[in-house]
């Protein structure tokens, strides 16, 4: 682990109570999610028992009032158990109570919050399309003003926690000719008539975490919830995002860890001419820049989160988090199956399950593609040469 940021005592004892809880009670269940595409309800029950899924939100709210490198740490244990525990845990955080918790006005979070916090309730945040895809400020998804409501109407495409949730932070387009402009940000109550789940996607990893359409028909919001100010949606969107790249990088972190794992083990246990897998050369070149590629994604994701409690500007920072610990995760578990050579390619290992949970972070919140146009964008606004 990171030498450079030294913890605190309460950041160290909540991190050995989330590993125990992740070693003991969701890393033997990671398995049989997996395969049966199993929502761990019970696993989530727990967490917000524990004060894990309102982890950053005052406790006048009822949450438990850490700290964003708090968010990482649990992040990094919760998904080296389970990636699809840990991605729930994560949209549920940073999508949806992070947005309703910084732009929310005081009546919505004491409506929302203590519930969501408690685990009671589990959150989603619409923001993608069938067309738009990464593009925010090309929402299909319409909102009109009836005076003492609004009407939306639309689809919201992959939405993490969409099959499950309770509150989704719903961003539509009153013109779609002012493109982001147009933008709002609404709170709704999943149970409004006329919301519908659409197509519940069959995925290649993260098969325990809902991802669905959500199908808005005429739906009737109350004028008190919606987020902010009308117009206010896109840079809702825009900071939310900011923030949930860090879970993602937290998420990447730990699947990348349980993969190098799972090859020290293998690679120890099983030989080959006559000693174990670890002693030739060839494969500790490979162990090496997998540990290497580990340690500076968990220092470059601390860092964003340092920032983040600071108070400081960190988006760039979030975007490089989120890009090099996805790439860094895609690297680790491939190379981590390939030292498991033949074994694995077959389930009956764990590994396997990492390669396909991993492949996922380089594409949600921002692909890699999107997460360097930020930081392009960001280091040539910042030189000055």
């Amino acid at each position: 682990m990171s030498k450079i940021i030294k913890l605190t005592e309460e950041q160290q004892i909540i991190w050995n109570q989330v590993a125990s809880l992740a070693k003991k009670e969701i890393a033997p269940k990671a398995e049989a999610i997996d395969q049966e595409e199993k929502f761990p309800r019970e696993i989530i029950q727990k967490l917000g028992e524990m004060g894990l899924m309102g982890l950053v939100i005052d406790p006048e709210y009822g949450g438990s009032g850490l700290d964003y490198l708090t968010y990482a740490i649990v992040g990094e244990e919760l998904n080296a158990a389970c990636a699809s525990t840990g991605v729930i845990f994560s949209a549920h955080n940073s999508l949806a109570l992070g947005p309703i918790n910084k732009f929310g006005t005081e009546e919505q979070k004491k409506k929302y919050l203590p519930e969501m916090c408690s685990g009671k309730r589990l959150g989603a945040f619409a923001l993608s399309e069938p067309v738009s895809g990464s593009d925010a400020g090309a929402l299909i998804c319409k909102y009109e003003d009836k005076g003492d409501h609004f009407v939306v109407n639309g689809t919201k495409n992959f939405i993490t926690n969409g099959p499950e949730c309770d509150v989704v932070v719903l961003l539509a387009t009153k013109d779609m000719e002012l493109k982001h402009r147009g933008v709002s940000a609404f709170i709704v109550d999943r149970q409004l008539e006329g919301i519908s789940v659409g197509k519940v996607e069959g995925k290649m990893g993260i098969k325990g975490s809902g991802t669905s359409q959500l199908i808005f028909e005429g739906v009737k919001v109350p004028k008190e919830n919606l987020l902010g100010k009308e117009g206010d949606g896109f840079k809702i969107a825009m900071v939310t995002l900011d923030g949930g790249r860090i879970g993602i990088a937290a998420q990447a972190l730990g699947i990348g860890r349980a993969a190098l794992e799972a090859a020290l083990r293998f690679s120890q246990e099983r030989e080959t001419f006559g000693k174990p897998v670890s002693r030739h050369q060839g494969p500790q070149f490979m162990i090496a820049d997998m540990a290497t590629k580990l340690e500076a994604a968990r220092l470059l994701t601390w860092q964003a989160a340092v920032l983040q409690d600071r108070g400081e500007p960190f988006f760039k920072e979030a975007a490089m988090a989120k890009l090099f610990a996805s790439e860094a995760s895609n690297f680790i578990t491939d190379k981590a199956l390939q030292l498991h050579g033949g074994y694995g390619f077959c389930k009956e290992y764990p590994v396997e399950r990492h390669y396909r949970d991993q492949r996922i972070t380089e594409i949600y919140e921002g692909t890699s593609e999107v997460q360097r146009i930020v930081i392009g964008s960001a280091v040539t606004k910042e030189f000055r040469g």
